[in-house]
C-alpha cells in the first residue's frame, strides 16, 4: 500500500513541483481501469498519431492552394511570417513525438477534450507508476514506462528545455531527465545558444506562442526546420490548435478525413471528439445552421438559456492563457452576461486568436479513497480525467507509457491538478 510517508520518502529532494511537499491528494491504490478500457488507450495513441500525421497534409494541401484552400489562412492568422515560413518548409515530419489527450471518463464512454503536443506531467507520472508499481501494483505502462518511451522518440538523446512560462512543471522535467540518464540534460531555454550541433536533439518544454521571450528561439526554431538538427516536438505550430477538434466535425471535410484515415480510426475520433466549431463571426447565409446544434448565427447561441448552453468556449493555441484551465468557459456554469461576453470576445478575436466550442460531455461520478491529513482513509466522491502518455519511435512506431489519472470532487467543472485533487497512475483490473 502507497502511504504519504512513502511518498515523501520518495520524492526528490525538490519536490515534483514549485509547491514544496505533496501538493495533490495521496491515494492508498491506482484507479483501476477494466481491461476493455485498457485496450482502447493501448490502440488510441496509432489513431491519434494517424489523425495528426492527416492534418499535417491537410495544412500542407491547404496552403498550396489545393484541399480547402481557406483553411491554412485560419491556422496561419495571428502567427509571425517567419513561424508560418518555417512550418511550411518542414518536410517528413508529421506528429509530435509524445502526444497526450486528455480524456474524460463519461458514462458512454471516454471523451477528448484535448490533445496536447507539449504535454507536462511526464514526471508525475513516472515518479508516481514508480512509487505504485514498487508496492505491487499492475500499473498501466509499468514502473518506467514513460522513462523508456522518452528514450525511445529520442534515442539520440535530448537537452529538454524549459521556459519561464513553462517553470511550474520545472522540477519534474529534471526529475525526468535524472530518470534518462546518460544523453538527456535540463535547462532554461532561456539560455539556449543560438544554433546546436548537427544530429544534436532539442526537447522543446514550451509552446512556439512563447517564442519571443526566449531570446534564440527564432534562429533554433528556424534553424530546425531546415533539419540542422532536430527539434522534438517539430516547429509545426498549426498542431498546437485545439480547432483540430472542431475541423475533424467540419462538414466540408469529411470527404478529406474518409480519403486519409482508415473508417475505423475516423469512427473513433467521432465517437470520442465532441463536437465543435470555430467561432467565426461570418454571416451564414439563410438558408444554412451550424451543424449539430441547428441554430443560424451566433447571436442565437449566445441567448440559449443557462441549461440550453452545455457547452465549452475555451482560446484555440497561440495565446499565454491557451493551455491549463486558463482561457476555458463552460456555458452553464456562468452567469448570461458572462456568457455574452465570453463570446463577444471570441467573435472579436478572429481570425487572429481564433476560439473553439466545444459541446459539453459529463464526466462520470467515481468512488476512490485518499488519505485526509489527519491519516485516515476516506472516500472521494469524483470525476476523473486520464492523461495517457503515447511515444512515437523514430520509425513510427506508437507505444503507450503510462497513464496519469486526475480526480476532482464532483462539484467541480474544470478537471485539471488541483491541491484538492487525486493524482494516481492507472492500474489494469
Amino acid at each position: 500500500m502507497v502511504t504519504p510517508e512513502s511518498i515523501l520518502r520518495a520524492l526528490p529532494s525538490g519536490g515534483l513541483f514549485r509547491t514544496p511537499g505533496i501538493p495533490w491528494r495521496v491515494s492508498p491504490q491506482p484507479l483501476s481501469l477494466g481491461k476493455a478500457e485498457v485496450r482502447q488507450l493501448e490502440g488510441l495513441g496509432h489513431v491519434l498519431a494517424c489523425f495528426q500525421d492527416a492534418a499535417h497534409d491537410l495544412y500542407r494541401s491547404s496552403a498550396a492552394g489545393e484541399e480547402a484552400p481557406w483553411l491554412a489562412s485560419v491556422l496561419d492568422a495571428g502567427k509571425p511570417a517567419w513561424l508560418v515560413e518555417a512550418q511550411r518548409r518542414i518536410r517528413g515530419t508529421k506528429a509530435a513525438a509524445i502526444i497526450r489527450p486528455d480524456l474524460l471518463r463519461c458514462a458512454d464512454g471516454l471523451a477528448l477534450s484535448e490533445l496536447d503536443s507539449v504535454p507536462g506531467g511526464m514526471g508525475i507520472t513516472l515518479f508516481l507508476s514508480r512509487a505504485y508499481a514498487a508496492a505491487g501494483y499492475r500499473v498501466l505502462g509499468g514502473a518506467e514506462g514513460i522513462a523508456d518511451g522518452f528514450r525511445c522518440a529520442h534515442p539520440e538523446g535530448a537537452v529538454i528545455a524549459v521556459s519561464q512560462e513553462s517553470s511550474d512543471y520545472r522540477p519534474e522535467m529534471e526529475y525526468l531527465a535524472h530518470a534518462l540518464g546518460e544523453g538527456f540534460t535540463c535547462t532554461d531555454a532561456e539560455s539556449l545558444p543560438n544554433s546546436l550541433p548537427e544530429g544534436s536533439c532539442l526537447y522543446r518544454f514550451f509552446e512556439l506562442f512563447d517564442w519571443a521571450a526566449i531570446p534564440s528561439a527564432r534562429s533554433l526554431l528556424e534553424s530546425a526546420s531546415r533539419g540542422e538538427f532536430r527539434m522534438s516536438p517539430p516547429p509545426i505550430e498549426h498542431q498546437e490548435e485545439k480547432i483540430w477538434l472542431a475541423l475533424l466535425h467540419c462538414p466540408g471535410l469529411q470527404a478529406y478525413w474518409k480519403q486519409h484515415l482508415r473508417s475505423a480510426h475516423l469512427n473513433r475520433l467521432r465517437q470520442l471528439i465532441p463536437h465543435g466549431w470555430i467561432v467565426d463571426p461570418a454571416p451564414l447565409p439563410p438558408q444554412a445552421a451550424l451543424p449539430w446544434l441547428n441554430l443560424h448565427s451566433w447571436r442565437e447561441v449566445s441567448a440559449l438559456g443557462r441549461n440550453e448552453r452545455r457547452l465549452v468556449l475555451k482560446i484555440s493555441g497561440f495565446d499565454p492563457s491557451a493551455w491549463g484551465s486558463r482561457g476555458v468557459i463552460i456555458g452553464h456554469d456562468v452567469p448570461c452576461d458572462e456568457w455574452t461576453g465570453a463570446l463577444e470576445r471570441a467573435l472579436n478575436d478572429f481570425p487572429d486568436k481564433p476560439w473553439l466550442m466545444q459541446e459539453f460531455r459529463e464526466a462520470e461520478v467515481v468512488e476512490h479513497p485518499f488519505y485526509a491529513p489527519d491519516g485516515s482513509v476516506q472516500i472521494m466522491r469524483g470525476r476523473v480525467r486520464l492523461c495517457p502518455y503515447y511515444f512515437r519511435s523514430q520509425g513510427g512506431r506508437t507505444s503507450l507509457g503510462g497513464c496519469l489519472a486526475t480526480i476532482t470532487p464532483q462539484e467541480k467543472k474544470k478537471i485539471h491538478g488541483m491541491a484538492d485533487a487525486i493524482l494516481v497512475p492507472c492500474q489494469v483490473c
